[in-house]
């Protein structure tokens, strides 16, 4: 088994259902891993056997972003399962943050394991 840690993903979308919230894009910063099976690719250097990070970070950014959402747990369960829907994914874990929800306090965080 090997991870893939994607590191400080800094997002914007629609998120929170407080009134000052609605209509507004902020900030989320997430940090994911994902265990997956290894193809072969640590041996033969292929990067055609290798699972696509690029790939999975597009997706990503396409679901949170052009996403509206109440929750960090709805963004989290989201992301997760997109990324464990793919082939070779075994599992993943990610924390979302959300800077500044919270007026002293740097940031406000959910995290989510899922596996198959």
């Amino acid at each position: 088994m090997a991870q893939i840690k994607i590191k400080n993903l800094l997002l914007r979308t629609q998120i929170g259902f407080n009134d000052h919230e609605i209509g507004k894009k902020q900030d989320l910063l997430l940090n994911i891993t994902i265990d997956y099976d290894l193809a072969g690719e640590e041996v033969s250097d292929e990067p055609n056997q290798a699972l696509n990070y690029r790939t999975i970070c597009k997706e990503v950014i396409r679901l949170v972003e052009n996403g509206h959402f109440n929750l960090l747990e709805k963004v989290a369960e989201k992301v997760a399962a997109y990324i464990v829907s793919i082939d070779r994914v075994k599992g993943v874990s990610l924390e979302v943050d959300k800077p500044h929800a919270l007026r002293f306090a740097e940031s406000v965080s959910f995290s989510l394991t899922k596996t198959k």
